[in-house]
């Protein structure tokens, strides 16, 4: 599986993507945090938190006993020049749309 794949993979599950969410939206955040908003336990974010490290969506640093985790901006890069390599696809997409919703209104 690609970088990519992976990254999907990950993301295609609403916790994670939440996770990534309020980590993009707050910075750097210690795990402890991350257990406190969410409605799951402790080891089950570990988990998931896992799962965004090992596809290489976020990043761990240990101070002490404290795990913090942030968002890595690469991984984000890599979705957008993704999305950004098939614009034109989603455009003609949304073009042909837009025309068949004027025909509809048309007739």
């Amino acid at each position: 599986m690609n970088e990519l794949s992976h990254i999907f993979s990950a993301l295609s599950d609403q916790t994670r993507l939440d996770i990534v969410e309020r980590l993009m939206a707050s910075g750097e955040l210690p795990a402890g945090e991350l257990v406190d908003r969410a409605n799951i336990s402790g080891p089950a974010i570990s988990r998931h938190l896992k799962v965004l490290r090992e596809a290489g969506i976020v990043q761990q640093r240990a101070e002490g006993t404290k795990r913090f985790y942030v968002v890595r901006p690469e991984a984000l890069q890599t979705i957008s020049n993704w999305t950004m390599d098939h614009r034109s696809f989603w455009e003609a997409g949304l073009d042909r749309l837009e025309a068949a919703l004027a025909a509809e209104e048309g007739m």
